[in-house]
């Protein structure tokens, strides 16, 4: 192998070291975070109704829609950078060496810079539609007077803006923490603001409960106003040292370019712009529909099914939201800068290391998808009146969390395939892929009026709506990565990712078990062991 070949296969394994201890570092983070929110919801279960879950939900859907809107475009641009410190060039055999690169450095610096100088353009974003959307859903809601009665409406949105605007003046730091591969930074700053939040949000409802102060949901507020700050307090303490350190200004600066850059205004740098752009058409449609359950739901059920919905999507999107997202982040940060090309060109090595990458993820997927199709309809039931109680239990959100892990896989496929999709699509296949989205999104309202209106199934039609969705999501997402892979003389094997005959079988029959034991008497203790039993005999199977 020449050098050119050993500097491209050291680059791709540093980079999948990066990613999988990024991801490692993320996943560990979510299930901390997310163990704690579980905890905190087993108190706040027992002293909110499902009305009242159901509102605060809506005040979470206005939040992370500013989030998203504000800056979700923008770091996926970022994503798809290559890195600097990694490119092969003259300035790195001057390294090696033992020449200082002067030019490398200023380069390294002007990069950087660029990154928090458009972080600021997310910032202006979030300001506006933190009070554009406020008004738009307030104005949603003059038909729905008990939202609009609820105790400290007013107040409660005016703190989930402000929390909104918190979390968006940490993006400076942010982009760099993430450009520089700082997950101990990242998870110390978020797990901060997720133990506050929780300690916030339970310590004012239960002193609410205990002296017959009805707060409405203006502790949720509180607690996302707490996790907001905590996040940028957090973020300015660790990433000012960086800053210092490595010669660049967390405050807009303009930039002297030392490469073929182009900036505009000397702030911000072109091609990332019109990317974010590009990306920004997209993300709108795609909000719509991650989100468009929640919205659906809020124009056609009542606030208990809306509350009960909650109840479901929170537990079953546990395991998505613990080892999914952080995996799909992580992949989209690796095949980001693994397949990055100024040019449009890419070796046929780096190709067939994305194409094996991709899937041994896809077939990692495939088998925890399987446990969770599996396993999930039986024990999720279960689990749910021993953590919630009978109040909730009672309420049909049991019979929604099982539909629900039949989603679940669904949402892990997606994601991690759209992640890829959108670090090697060009501006004009991502613009194509938005009518497609859009297209979709007229799709799910249709089938979500059909299940809730027509059909009157509640939440568990909403869950079918979004299965539904998400399979031609995957669909076009694969067929795409398929053709792009072809295009560079290379193809995705279908059977590397599909499970074998021999697990489908142990997956009927485990099934079949579970089905005759639901059906014989016995308490739901004893179910429970059984359930338990069974479904590690089939871990072992598998």
């Amino acid at each position: 192998m020449d050098a050119t070949g050993k500097a491209g296969s050291a680059k791709q394994q540093s980079l999948l070291e990066k990613s999988a201890h990024g991801a490692t570092f993320l996943i560990a983070l979510q299930i901390g975070s997310r163990a704690l929110t579980f905890a905190a919801n087993q108190i706040l279960l027992r002293f909110i109704s499902p009305d009242l879950l159901g509102i605060s939900t809506q005040f979470e859907v206005y939040l992370i829609s500013v989030l998203f809107f504000a800056r979700e475009s923008l770091r996926v641009a970022i994503q798809r950078q290559s890195e600097v410190s990694e490119g092969p060039g003259e300035e790195d055999k001057s390294t090696q060496n033992g020449e200082k690169s002067e030019r490398k450095r200023k380069l390294v610096i002007e990069k950087t810079q660029a990154l928090v100088n458009l972080a600021y353009v997310s910032i202006c974003l979030g300001i506006f539609f933190a009070a554009g959307l406020a008004w738009a859903y307030v104005r949603s809601l003059r038909s729905n007077p008990k939202v609009l009665g609820t105790l400290y409406f007013k107040e409660t949105l005016q703190l989930y803006a402000i929390a909104a605007v918190f979390e968006l003046l940490a993006e400076p730091c942010f982009v760099v923490v993430q450009q520089k591969s700082e997950y101990k930074t990242r998870a110390f700053a978020e797990s901060t603001g997720a133990l506050l939040r929780c300690v916030v949000t339970c310590a004012c409802i239960i002193f609410a409960s205990k002296t017959g102060l009805d707060m409405g949901v203006f502790p949720f507020a509180l607690g996302q106003w707490t996790y907001g700050l905590s996040i940028l307090l957090c973020y300015l303490w660790r990433v000012s040292a960086i800053s210092a350190t490595d010669n660049f200004s967390l405050l807009a600066r303009p930039i002297a370019p030392s490469s073929n850059e182009t900036y505009i205004m000397s702030y911000f740098s072109k091609p990332l712009v019109a990317l974010g752009a590009s990306l920004f058409v997209q993300g709108v449609v795609k909000h719509i529909l991650t989100e468009g359950d929640v919205l659906l739901i809020s124009y056609l059920a009542s606030l208990s099914a809306q509350g009960v919905y909650a109840l479901a999507s929170n537990y079953g999107g546990l395991v998505a939201r613990m080892v999914f997202q952080p995996i799909e982040e992580s992949s989209r940060n690796y095949f980001g800068k693994l397949l990055y090309s100024s040019n449009g060109q890419r070796s046929s090595g780096t190709i067939s290391t994305a194409r094996d990458d991709l899937h041994k993820l896809l077939r990692i997927y495939t088998l925890m998808s399987i446990s969770a199709m599996t396993i999930g309809p039986t024990m999720a039931p279960l689990l749910l009146k021993f953590v919630v109680g009978s109040r909730w239990a009672s309420s049909g959100a049991g019979d929604v969390l099982s539909k629900y892990c039949y989603y679940i896989p669904l949402l892990a496929y997606n994601g991690v395939l759209e992640a890829f999709v959108s670090v090697v699509a060009t501006e004009s296949q991502l613009n194509r892929q938005s009518m497609w989205m859009l297209a979709f999104s007229v799709g799910f309202a249709s089938t979500g009026y059909v299940f809730l209106r027509l059909l009157d199934l509640g939440a568990i039609g909403l869950v079918y709506a979004n299965m539904a969705n998400m399979v031609f999501r995957i669909l076009w997402s694969y067929n795409f990565i398929g053709n792009f892979f072809r295009r560079h003389n290379s193809q995705l094997n279908l059977a590397l990712i599909l499970p074998t005959a021999t697990t489908i079988a142990a997956a009927i029959g485990t099934v079949a078990v579970f089905y005759h034991q639901n059906a014989q008497e016995g308490s739901d203790i004893k179910h429970f062991i059984t359930t338990t039993v069974i479904g590690a005999g089939f871990f072992i199977l598998l």
